[in-house]
């Protein structure tokens, strides 16, 4: 099995014949059931979701096997994952937030062009505001880095790696709990 992408996860049964709210993680919330089955986090459980409904920020979905509220209420909290190759490519300039994960951050330096590493990105978060990259810096430190053309202006994805431009206070490491320059 290649990697695996977490589309989505239940957040709880809805009426007492088994159906669940899923909490969708994918563009169009009712896409959390269009790459085949899912499964859990360790790969052991597997599910065919039935988008039935519509709802804030998800979906109402049945599940096969699952024909009760008991039943449903004892996958509550599930994630649930698909392989990273049943998603369709991303547009030109899209790039899903999985594969921007692991992905060596790197500053261009522009007096001599030539790029140096100065971190890995971590995780990709989204507060509704844009993404953001979270970049554990190899001199110790995290910096959040907005996820936008200016900030970071290269992916390459073949080459496992992305470039975080010089921008003033951009790099300044997270210390205590705090964000980096204000």
């Amino acid at each position: 099995m290649g990697r695996r992408v977490c589309v989505g996860a239940i957040a709880g049964a809805r009426g007492l014949n088994g159906d669940v709210w899923v909490k969708s993680f994918t563009a169009a919330p009712e896409d959390v059931a269009a790459y085949g089955p899912v499964s859990d986090a360790a790969g052991v459980r597997r599910f065919t979701l039935n988008v039935v409904g519509h709802g804030a920020g998800g979906v109402i979905a049945r599940i096969d096997g699952i024909a009760d509220r008991t039943a449903a209420e004892a996958v509550k909290g599930t994630e649930l994952f698909v392989d990273r190759a049943a998603l369709p490519a991303p547009a030109e300039d899209e790039f899903y937030f999985a594969d921007l994960i692991g992905l060596t951050a790197e500053r261009a330096d522009e007096e001599d062009e030539t790029a140096r590493p100065i971190g890995r990105v971590d995780a990709v978060h989204d507060f509704g505001a844009g993404a953001v990259l979270e970049v554990a810096l190899a001199q110790g430190g995290v910096a959040m880095v907005p996820f936008t053309r200016d900030a970071v202006p290269a992916v390459d994805l073949a080459g496992g790696r992305l470039m975080i431009a010089p921008l003033p206070g951009l790099l300044a490491p997270a210390v205590d709990g705090e964000s980096g320059d204000a």
